[in-house]
């Protein structure tokens, strides 16, 4: 995918109406500290556009970013950080679920999850509810710059076993620092997102 154009175009937040999109979209969840806006950026081909921050949590709306008026890249906010109350965990856990459920052109979600770590409880639990929502989610596993190259099949395996994952599931190893997996990334959306493209084989 040749970046031409980039635009925040909407950010919903906890009472916002989500948008009618009529392009594909491709959304992105993972726990608040995992690398989501690294991803993003990475993928944007920006350094900055999706703001990261030292502070986890910091993603309290569903951002959609709109890719060369052909598609949105949908940034769902963090979950599982610790001091967010209950009640605010509660209102992003019905936020991303009333997306799931509303959004009518939904693709596929990507859930990232750090390579260095079995999945936490959070983890598993997104997993399983994004399943049951009816779609098949892509493993990102994020951090692999933090590993040894000698180790990367070891936790591939700690995750897939840890999550419990459908067979067939895609597990992709990332890393925002050498921008490995990026392109296996922006193959999948393509695929996804533009399958008659695939089929007539002018991607």
């Amino acid at each position: 995918m040749v970046i031409k154009s980039i635009n925040l175009e909407t950010v919903c937040g906890i009472t916002s109406t989500l948008p009618k999109n009529d392009k594909p979209e491709a959304a992105f969840a993972g726990k608040s500290n995992v690398g989501k806006s690294s991803l993003i950026n990475a993928l944007m081909n920006r350094k900055s556009y999706a703001r990261t921050s030292a502070t986890p949590g910091k993603t309290q709306t569903i951002n959609f970013y709109n890719i060369n008026e052909e598609l949105y890249l949908v940034d769902l906010p963090g979950y599982g950080y610790a001091k967010v109350s209950e009640k605010e965990k509660a209102q992003w856990g019905k936020m991303i679920e009333r997306y799931l459920h509303e959004s009518g052109q939904l693709r596929t979600v990507f859930l990232l999850i750090d390579i260095r770590h079995e999945p936490s409880a959070n983890d598993k639990m997104m997993y399983q509810w994004v399943v049951e929502q009816g779609y098949d989610p892509v493993i990102i596993a994020t951090k692999l710059d933090k590993i040894k190259r000698s180790q990367v099949q070891k936790h591939v395996k700690m995750l897939k076993d840890g999550l419990s994952l459908v067979p067939g599931t895609a597990v992709i190893p990332f890393s925002s620092v050498t921008k490995q997996g990026r392109d296996e990334i922006w193959e999948l959306i393509e695929t996804v997102c533009f399958p008659q493209d695939e089929e007539s084989g002018t991607l």
